[in-house]
């Protein structure tokens, strides 16, 4: 398998005048090997791609890529809703030596199937492996499983990240085509490990990246026992991280740990109070805080 275990979606941190803490996202990829993750994603939905400018963007990737030097592999979010500049960022990071892209619907425009099967093509010819990432909250347009069956034929798609919602999906997925899926949700990522999928795109790992992994580790060895004992501990943390827009909660989180300012570009911005302290609770209930 090209992509299994814990992948953290990390955030961007930035300094208070707003400018991308390099410093802090060393610090981050860091924190995140000790805690034993199997890769790291830079600049996808977590990483509030959508605000970098495209020099900051390859700058974040180049950063982690440099800093992780091998010990863990590196996904890199290069996808937009231009397949040109899909495919020119794509081969840029290609250059700092990543392990693999994730490559979200394009967004806003919402392409037919042949306009999808095109453009994830496009990148895949670049030859780095692809990480479809399937998430319709946000692009507006869900993978159609028949695009998915057809995408897994290409010899450098080899994976799906699954952010729909649906365990489902997962089975469907595998009963399809031969092609690895990744949860990218934490709340789901033991139930679609359960139905075949390889691991977690995660937000909660950049707090508890050890507990996510010793969660997901345990799942893919077959102790479902354990796993689920993980599961229960973190649940309510899992679902709390999303209690508005991401990634304002696992940033609010982060900060109330002092692992980095609680600083966002507009238009993300910080979330109410009454959030907070139900954040601040669930971090407290599971030991985080």
């Amino acid at each position: 398998m090209y992509f299994t275990g814990v992948y953290t979606a990390l955030v961007t941190p930035f300094a208070e005048d707003g400018s991308v803490d390099f410093q802090q996202l060393e610090e981050l990829v860091e924190f995140n090997i000790a805690g034993g993750v199997s890769g790291i994603v830079p600049v996808g939905t977590t990483g509030e791609s959508p605000t970098l400018r495209p020099k900051e963007h390859l700058q974040v990737i180049k950063t982690v890529v440099d800093v992780a030097a091998g010990r863990v592999k590196i996904m890199a979010g290069t996808g937009a809703n231009s397949t040109a500049e899909a495919v020119e960022l794509t081969e840029a990071a290609a250059a700092f030596g990543i392990d693999g892209t994730l490559q979200v619907t394009p967004y806003y425009n919402k392409p037919n199937n042949s306009g999808l099967i095109q453009h994830f093509s496009a990148v895949a010819d670049i030859g780095v492996p692809v990480v479809l990432y399937n998430v319709p909250g946000r692009s507006a347009l869900e993978i159609p499983l028949d695009v998915v069956a057809e995408l897994a034929q290409h010899e450098h798609i080899v994976s799906v990240k699954e952010a729909a919602g649906s365990v489902q999906r997962v089975t469907d997925i595998k009963k399809r085509c031969d092609i690895e899926v990744m949860s990218g949700d934490d709340s789901l990522a033991l139930a679609m490990i359960r139905e075949g999928g390889c691991g977690v795109i995660s937000v909660a790992s950049n707090i508890i990246p050890s507990e996510v992994s010793a969660l997901v580790a345990a799942a893919l060895e077959g102790n479902f026992d354990e796993a689920q004992a993980l599961h229960d501990q973190y649940a309510q943390l899992f679902e709390d991280i999303f209690i508005d827009t991401n990634p304002i909660p696992i940033k609010a989180a982060m900060a109330m740990k002092g692992m980095i300012a609680e600083t966002y570009r507009l238009p993300m911005c910080s979330t109410t109070a009454e959030n907070k302290a139900v954040l601040r609770a669930s971090l407290e209930a599971a030991g985080v805080l």
